[in-house]
């Protein structure tokens, strides 16, 4: 798995993130998704970048951790019922989690700040 290095543009700031070509597309999908946020973020009244980029991570952990109680609760309803659980399904669920784990990891670990060079360290 080769590195390659990508541009993007979150907050109207043009980042340079490296990454794998099996997962560019999913960052580049993540980027865009954060600039949207964090743009949200500046057109509902936060001028500071900082507070913007804030509010959008807590928007996409809040996302990440409503879909994460969907499934669960999908699976213990089904699993109280008498049908059986998919196995096929039960996979695509936690796939479907497991994406947006990495999305929002990939993000926070490489989202650098106004005024900071370096990434964030969780």
């Amino acid at each position: 798995m080769s590195q390659q290095r990508i541009e993007v543009t979150l907050a109207g700031q043009k980042i340079t993130l490296a990454t794998s070509t099996e997962h560019e597309p999913l960052l580049r999908e993540a980027c865009t998704l954060v600039d949207e946020q964090i743009q949200l973020a500046i057109t509902g009244g936060n001028r500071s970048i900082e507070r913007a980029t804030m509010m959008a991570a807590l928007k996409l952990a809040g996302d990440l951790i409503s879909s994460k109680r969907l499934a669960a609760d999908a699976v213990a309803q089904l699993s109280t019922q008498s049908a059986v659980i998919h196995p096929d399904e039960v996979a695509r669920l936690e796939a479907e989690i497991k994406g947006l784990e990495l999305q929002v990891d990939a993000l926070l670990q490489t989202l650098s700040l106004p005024g900071s060079p370096r990434p964030i360290d969780l």
